[in-house]
């Protein structure tokens, strides 16, 4: 019994502290579940707070911006109404100014009307008195208008034949006198500028195409095609606004044939690029190394000159490229060899010898090298050099009186070189010689009183003289033209005929402020 109520006990006691247990567990999640409520409502208090505060933020930053808005517009609006008072101001003042300028116009329609009446009755005043002036004249000469006029254009007429057959019959005397020798003049003059054919070479050639496109292709990417062309060539490629055209400019004139040629057969191919631009030029340059050889040969044969060394037949072809005072060398040395085989035949002497030193006696002139010496002693020492005679080498080295004269050649070979060059049309003028010329035109004309400036044009065919209005009336400026062409004809010597051109204006000249 007693372990009965033991384990009963035992049993009662365990179910007890189960109990109690259970119902302290059940106080612990009830006062959790209270601490965690507490904590979520915490922090969603926290978190309310700050959305608060964040709403607030945006609400502030909002109505700043509204504010900042609505002051630019309120600025543009006043802006706006300023310019516009401005423009009603300007509008209102230059109504004002036309209603006033309008008033001055027709104060001004006024007086002009005044004063065209006024003039209407001086000139029916005025034609008045002419007619009684016409009435008085025709009562006191007992003759009629048209019968004075007649009679007038009669006299005149007949003053004018008289001077006129003077003057007829006196160019005609004159003409009768000097016919047979301005005929001579002009035939011999005529043949002497159409005997052979000759060419002026200057420093600058003009290499034409087709279209201004061409020139882009030319000058390539950077410009790297046309420094290529010029560093291959030796010349200086000139690539301006000039229509159609690109300038090659060198002072050596088989450079200038060289790129000439190469440019001809780029634009043709159309590859232009630097590989091949050297490989054309270098290509050209063996066909022009060629054509001198050949023109070399050429002069030597239809001259009848054998037996020259080979270098100085390449020199005679070089002569093709070059000029001297504007007459090609080449043409130049055959006219001397010429006329030094006749000139020598005529005077019994070796006529061979003589067209062979006239044809090399300036191959001084296209060496090269081009040292520093006289291009007829460095003729003569290249002649010694390649075994000619001494006959021919001291005529090369003397036609310019370098070397003292040691056989009759030297001086053959010298009249005939000086023949050559002085024939009409064999060389240009002179540049400064032409300079000087328009220089005298120019300071002729301003000789002239009332004139005040003068320009001499188109190559000096025209002289435009300008003169004061207030010094030189209309008639003065055609006395004037007259006498200035008068006094160039009969004080300088010139080709052609010379336009002259008195320039008379009145300019009125204002500003708007």
């Amino acid at each position: 019994m007693e372990i009965n109520l033991i384990i009963v006990l035992l049993l009662l006691s365990f179910t007890l502290g189960a109990v109690l247990s259970y119902i302290i567990w059940q106080k612990v999640q009830k006062r959790k579940k209270e601490r965690i409520i507490a904590e979520a409502q915490a922090e969603a208090e926290v978190t309310r707070k700050e959305k608060i505060l964040q709403a607030k933020e945006k609400f502030l930053q909002l109505k700043s911006e509204h504010e900042k808005y609505v002051a630019e517009k309120n600025s543009k609006l006043t802006a706006m109404e300023t310019k516009a008072k401005q423009r009603e101001t300007a509008i209102a003042q230059k109504i004002e100014e036309t209603n006033r300028k309008s008033k001055e116009i027709d104060i001004i329609r006024d007086n002009l009307t005044q004063q065209m009446e006024m003039v209407e009755k001086k000139s029916e005043e005025l034609e008045k008195l002419q007619r009684q002036t016409i009435e008085q004249l025709e009562t006191i000469s007992g003759l009629s208008v048209e019968d004075a006029k007649s009679q007038l254009v009669e006299s005149l007429k007949a003053e004018a034949r008289t001077e006129a057959m003077a003057y007829i019959n006196e160019v005609m005397d004159e003409a009768k006198l000097t016919a047979s020798k301005e005929a001579k003049r002009v035939v011999v003059q005529t043949i002497q500028r159409v005997a052979t054919e000759h060419a002026i070479e200057n420093s600058v050639t003009v290499f034409h195409i087709e279209n201004d496109e061409i020139k882009g292709r030319i000058i390539g990417r950077e410009g790297r095609n046309i420094r290529a062309l010029e560093a291959a060539t030796g010349v200086e490629i000139i690539v301006d606004d000039t229509p159609e055209a690109i300038i090659l400019s060198a002072f050596d004139p088989v450079r200038r044939e060289i790129a000439r040629l190469a440019l001809h057969q780029l634009v043709t191919d159309g590859r232009i690029h630097p590989a091949r631009i050297e490989e054309v030029v270098n290509r050209v340059q063996k066909q022009i190394e060629e054509e001198i050889v050949e023109t070399g040969k050429r002069t030597a044969i239809d001259l009848g000159i054998h037996g020259l060394h080979p270098e100085l037949v390449r020199l005679i072809g070089k002569m093709k490229y070059r000029s001297s005072y504007g007459q090609n060398l080449l043409q130049h040395s055959r006219e001397v060899a010429n006329l030094s085989a006749i000139m020598a035949s005529e005077l019994g002497l070796n006529s061979k010898l003589a067209k062979r030193a006239g044809l090399l006696h300036d191959i001084g002139k296209v060496p090269d090298d081009e040292p520093e010496l006289p291009h007829a002693v460095l003729g003569m020492k290249l002649a010694e050099k390649y075994k000619e005679k001494p006959e021919v080498c001291n005529a090369i080295g003397s036609h310019h009186e370098e070397v003292e004269m040691n056989t009759l050649l030297a001086p053959i070979v010298q009249v005939c070189d000086a023949i050559s060059g002085a024939r009409p049309g064999a060389r240009r003028e002179v540049v400064e010689s032409y300079i000087k010329r328009l220089k005298e035109l120019e300071d002729l004309a301003l000789s002239h009183s009332g004139v005040l400036k003068t320009y001499a044009i188109q190559a000096g065919r025209e002289l435009r003289v300008i003169v004061g209005s207030d010094k030189v009336s209309d008639k003065e400026a055609e006395t004037l033209s007259f006498d200035i062409a008068r006094k160039i004809q009969d004080g300088m010597t010139y080709p052609g005929q010379i336009k002259v051109t008195v320039i008379r204006e009145t300019r009125s000249v204002n500003y708007a402020k």
